[in-house]
C-alpha cells in the first residue's frame, strides 16, 4: 500500500513542476479508514509563499476537509523527508506515522537548505540573529489566554 500512495504523492510532485509551482516535492494524507483525505504539491514559486510547501497544502485541505486542525489518526506520506517546518506542522496536526521516500541529505545535494535549519536547531546560528525581550505584558497575554479558556 505504501507504494501506491507514495507514487501518488510522485504524480502530485510532477504535477507541479508541470505548472512551475514549485519544487520537487509532493504529499499524501491518508485517514484512520486508510482513504485518501488529501494531496499537495509545493506551491512555493506560484504563490509567493515560503510556507507553502507539499506537506503544509496537504495538512490545510484536509484540516479544511475535517473541519479541525487535528488530523489525529492519519498518516503522512510525502516524497522526500519533511523540513523542519513541515515536521512542526506534521507534530501540530497530530499525525503520528510519516512516511517519505528521498531524504534532506539527497535534498541538500540539490540545493535545498534543509540542513542550515536543522545547524541552527542545533545552536549552531549561522542564519538569523534572535534576540529575547522581556516583557510582562507578553507573560500576561499568555495568562490572559490561558484564563480566558479555562
Amino acid at each position: 500500500m505504501e507504494e501506491k500512495i507514495i507514487k501518488l504523492g510522485i504524480e502530485e510532485a510532477k504535477k507541479g513542476i508541470s505548472l512551475g509551482d514549485g519544487g520537487p516535492f509532493g504529499a499524501v494524507i491518508i485517514d484512520e479508514n486508510n482513504q485518501i483525505l488529501s494531496t499537495g504539491h509545493n506551491k512555493v514559486l506560484t504563490s509567493h509563499d515560503p510556507t507553502n510547501h507539499a506537506e503544509i497544502v496537504a495538512i490545510r485541505e484536509a484540516c479544511r476537509k475535517r473541519n479541525s486542525q487535528d488530523l489525529s489518526g492519519c498518516k503522512i506520506y510525502s516524497t522526500c523527508e519533511p523540513c523542519p517546518m513541515c515536521l512542526s506542522a506534521i507534530i501540530w496536526a497530530n499525525i503520528k506515522d510519516i512516511y517519505y521516500s528521498s531524504t534532506r541529505e539527497e535534498a541538500d545535494k540539490i540545493g535545498f537548505r534543509d540542513k542550515d535549519i536543522y545547524d541552527f536547531l542545533n545552536n549552531k546560528n549561522t542564519l538569523i540573529n534572535k534576540t529575547k525581550i522581556d516583557s510582562i505584558d507578553c507573560d500576561t497575554l499568555l495568562e490572559f489566554y490561558q484564563g480566558d479558556r479555562y
